[in-house]
Protein backbone atom coordinates (compact mmCIF):
# COMPACT_ATOMS: atom_id res chain seq x y z
CA UNK A 1 0.00 0.00 0.00
CA UNK A 2 1.04 3.73 -0.72
CA UNK A 3 -0.22 6.41 0.98
CA UNK A 4 1.13 10.31 0.27
CA UNK A 5 -0.03 12.73 2.81
CA UNK A 6 -0.22 16.26 2.46
CA UNK A 7 2.30 16.32 -0.09
CA UNK A 8 3.15 19.98 -1.86
CA UNK A 9 6.23 20.63 -4.01
CA UNK A 10 6.80 24.62 -5.36
CA UNK A 11 9.26 25.73 -7.90
CA UNK A 12 10.77 28.92 -8.34
CA UNK A 13 7.83 30.55 -5.95
CA UNK A 14 5.24 28.44 -8.43
CA UNK A 15 2.80 25.87 -6.21
CA UNK A 16 3.22 22.95 -8.95
CA UNK A 17 0.45 20.87 -6.86
CA UNK A 18 -0.32 21.38 -2.85
CA UNK A 19 -1.46 19.68 0.37
CA UNK A 20 -1.81 15.91 -2.12
CA UNK A 21 -3.33 13.11 -0.44
CA UNK A 22 -3.91 9.91 -2.03
CA UNK A 23 -3.74 6.07 -1.02
CA UNK A 24 -2.90 3.52 -3.31
CA UNK A 25 -3.75 -0.18 -2.55
CA UNK A 26 -2.87 -3.78 -3.81
CA UNK A 27 -5.70 -3.89 -7.00
CA UNK A 28 -5.69 -0.44 -7.60
CA UNK A 29 -4.56 1.31 -10.92
CA UNK A 30 -4.56 5.27 -10.95
CA UNK A 31 -4.13 7.82 -13.84
CA UNK A 32 -2.94 11.26 -13.06
CA UNK A 33 -4.59 13.35 -15.86
CA UNK A 34 -3.59 16.95 -17.09
CA UNK A 35 -2.25 19.51 -19.77
CA UNK A 36 1.27 19.75 -20.38
CA UNK A 37 2.46 22.03 -17.29
CA UNK A 38 -0.10 20.39 -14.87
CA UNK A 39 2.70 19.28 -12.60
CA UNK A 40 2.41 15.43 -13.39
CA UNK A 41 6.03 14.38 -14.13
CA UNK A 42 6.98 16.64 -11.45
CA UNK A 43 4.42 14.58 -8.95
CA UNK A 44 5.73 10.89 -10.21
CA UNK A 45 9.33 12.00 -9.71
CA UNK A 46 8.48 13.50 -5.94
CA UNK A 47 6.97 10.37 -5.63
CA UNK A 48 9.83 8.61 -6.33
CA UNK A 49 12.24 10.63 -4.12
CA UNK A 50 13.70 12.33 -7.17
CA UNK A 51 12.74 15.79 -6.07
CA UNK A 52 12.24 16.58 -2.69
CA UNK A 53 8.87 17.70 -1.80
CA UNK A 54 8.17 20.96 0.39
CA UNK A 55 5.50 19.64 2.35
CA UNK A 56 4.48 15.84 3.06
CA UNK A 57 5.24 12.36 3.86
CA UNK A 58 5.06 9.35 1.33
CA UNK A 59 4.25 5.85 3.01
CA UNK A 60 4.98 2.63 1.38
CA UNK A 61 3.73 -0.22 3.82
CA UNK A 62 3.34 1.47 6.44
CA UNK A 63 7.15 3.41 6.76
CA UNK A 64 8.45 6.78 5.48
CA UNK A 65 9.95 5.76 2.02
CA UNK A 66 13.14 8.10 3.17
CA UNK A 67 13.69 5.30 5.99
CA UNK A 68 13.07 2.25 4.03
CA UNK A 69 14.03 3.90 0.13
CA UNK A 70 15.90 0.81 -1.32
CA UNK A 71 13.20 -1.59 -0.46
CA UNK A 72 10.25 0.80 -1.77
CA UNK A 73 12.93 0.83 -5.17
CA UNK A 74 12.99 -3.31 -4.94
CA UNK A 75 8.94 -2.91 -5.14
CA UNK A 76 9.12 -0.45 -7.84
CA UNK A 77 9.37 -0.28 -11.71
CA UNK A 78 9.47 3.35 -13.29
CA UNK A 79 9.26 3.85 -17.01
CA UNK A 80 9.80 7.54 -17.89
CA UNK A 81 8.78 8.95 -20.86
CA UNK A 82 11.89 8.86 -22.36
CA UNK A 83 13.51 5.79 -23.00
CA UNK A 84 16.53 3.84 -20.73
CA UNK A 85 17.51 1.45 -22.90
CA UNK A 86 21.40 2.31 -24.63
CA UNK A 87 20.70 2.95 -27.98
CA UNK A 88 23.78 1.33 -29.41
CA UNK A 89 23.22 -2.24 -27.72
CA UNK A 90 20.61 -4.45 -29.74
CA UNK A 91 16.91 -5.31 -28.16
CA UNK A 92 18.43 -8.12 -26.62
CA UNK A 93 21.20 -7.26 -25.35
CA UNK A 94 19.01 -4.45 -23.11
CA UNK A 95 16.85 -6.90 -22.14
CA UNK A 96 19.48 -9.08 -20.74
CA UNK A 97 20.95 -5.95 -19.10
CA UNK A 98 17.50 -5.21 -17.34
CA UNK A 99 17.59 -8.50 -16.60
CA UNK A 100 20.64 -8.47 -14.73
CA UNK A 101 19.95 -5.57 -12.57
CA UNK A 102 16.45 -6.76 -11.49
CA UNK A 103 17.63 -10.58 -10.94
CA UNK A 104 14.95 -11.65 -13.25
CA UNK A 105 14.03 -15.60 -13.02
CA UNK A 106 11.39 -15.38 -16.53
CA UNK A 107 13.41 -17.95 -18.57
CA UNK A 108 14.25 -17.08 -22.48
CA UNK A 109 11.46 -18.52 -24.08
CA UNK A 110 9.35 -16.38 -22.35
CA UNK A 111 11.17 -13.10 -23.22
CA UNK A 112 11.13 -14.15 -27.03
CA UNK A 113 7.16 -14.67 -26.43
CA UNK A 114 7.00 -11.15 -24.71
CA UNK A 115 8.78 -9.96 -28.45
CA UNK A 116 6.35 -11.46 -29.83
CA UNK A 117 3.45 -10.25 -28.53
CA UNK A 118 4.59 -6.64 -29.41
CA UNK A 119 5.43 -7.55 -32.46
CA UNK A 120 9.79 -7.03 -31.65
CA UNK A 121 10.81 -10.87 -32.12
CA UNK A 122 12.16 -9.32 -35.60
CA UNK A 123 14.27 -7.24 -33.91
CA UNK A 124 15.84 -8.83 -31.28
CA UNK A 125 19.34 -8.47 -33.06
CA UNK A 126 18.66 -5.00 -34.02
CA UNK A 127 20.47 -2.02 -32.21
CA UNK A 128 17.94 0.29 -30.83
CA UNK A 129 19.13 3.47 -32.75
CA UNK A 130 17.31 1.67 -35.48
CA UNK A 131 14.02 1.43 -33.78
CA UNK A 132 11.33 3.40 -34.27
CA UNK A 133 9.64 5.58 -31.21
CA UNK A 134 6.78 3.16 -31.11
CA UNK A 135 8.88 -0.14 -30.80
CA UNK A 136 11.36 1.74 -28.59
CA UNK A 137 8.49 2.66 -26.36
CA UNK A 138 7.08 -1.56 -26.55
CA UNK A 139 10.76 -2.15 -25.49
CA UNK A 140 11.00 -0.13 -22.54
CA UNK A 141 7.39 -1.33 -21.78
CA UNK A 142 8.53 -4.71 -21.47
CA UNK A 143 10.11 -4.27 -18.06
CA UNK A 144 6.84 -4.40 -16.80
CA UNK A 145 6.83 -8.19 -16.56
CA UNK A 146 10.35 -9.24 -16.40
CA UNK A 147 11.02 -6.77 -13.64
CA UNK A 148 8.59 -8.73 -11.87
CA UNK A 149 7.47 -5.86 -9.18
CA UNK A 150 4.40 -5.35 -7.83
CA UNK A 151 4.22 -1.04 -7.53
CA UNK A 152 4.26 -0.02 -11.33
CA UNK A 153 5.09 4.25 -11.96
CA UNK A 154 4.74 5.48 -16.09
CA UNK A 155 5.11 8.43 -17.57
CA UNK A 156 2.68 8.91 -20.52
CA UNK A 157 3.00 4.70 -21.39
CA UNK A 158 0.89 5.31 -24.06
CA UNK A 159 3.08 7.96 -26.22
CA UNK A 160 4.32 6.57 -29.43
CA UNK A 161 1.79 3.13 -29.28
CA UNK A 162 -0.27 2.03 -31.92
CA UNK A 163 -3.73 0.39 -31.22
CA UNK A 164 -2.99 -3.03 -30.81
CA UNK A 165 0.25 -2.23 -28.31
CA UNK A 166 -2.52 -0.14 -26.55
CA UNK A 167 -4.70 -2.84 -26.39
CA UNK A 168 -1.77 -5.04 -24.79
CA UNK A 169 -0.57 -2.44 -22.52
CA UNK A 170 -4.29 -1.99 -21.25
CA UNK A 171 -4.15 -6.06 -20.70
CA UNK A 172 -0.91 -6.26 -18.84
CA UNK A 173 -2.73 -3.53 -16.66
CA UNK A 174 -4.93 -5.53 -15.71
CA UNK A 175 -3.64 -8.80 -15.45
CA UNK A 176 -1.25 -7.05 -12.75
CA UNK A 177 -3.94 -5.78 -10.88
CA UNK A 178 -6.04 -8.87 -10.97
CA UNK A 179 -2.73 -10.54 -9.38
CA UNK A 180 -2.62 -7.51 -6.13
CA UNK A 181 -0.28 -5.13 -8.07
CA UNK A 182 -0.59 -1.71 -7.75
CA UNK A 183 -0.43 0.92 -11.44
CA UNK A 184 0.03 4.59 -11.15
CA UNK A 185 0.35 6.13 -14.67
CA UNK A 186 0.22 9.80 -15.93
CA UNK A 187 -0.94 10.34 -19.40
CA UNK A 188 -3.17 12.54 -21.69
CA UNK A 189 -4.64 9.11 -22.99
CA UNK A 190 -7.45 8.09 -21.22
CA UNK A 191 -7.62 4.38 -21.92
CA UNK A 192 -10.20 1.93 -21.30
CA UNK A 193 -9.42 -0.12 -18.95
CA UNK A 194 -11.63 -1.77 -15.92
CA UNK A 195 -11.47 0.21 -12.59
CA UNK A 196 -9.70 2.97 -13.52
CA UNK A 197 -9.58 5.67 -11.59
CA UNK A 198 -8.78 9.27 -12.14
CA UNK A 199 -7.29 12.21 -10.67
CA UNK A 200 -7.36 15.54 -12.63
CA UNK A 201 -4.48 17.63 -12.06
CA UNK A 202 -5.50 21.59 -13.18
Amino acid sequence: MLLINNLSFTRDKNKIFENLNLSLNKGNITQIKGDNGSGKTTFLQTLLNILEPNTGEIFWEGKNINKTIFNFYKETTFIMDQSSATKHLTVLDNINFWRGLSSSNLSNDKILLLLESYSLDQYKNTKVMHLSSGEVKKLELLRLIFEQKNFWVLDEPYNHLDNSSIQILNQTFEDHISKDGIVLFASHFEPEINGLEIINFT
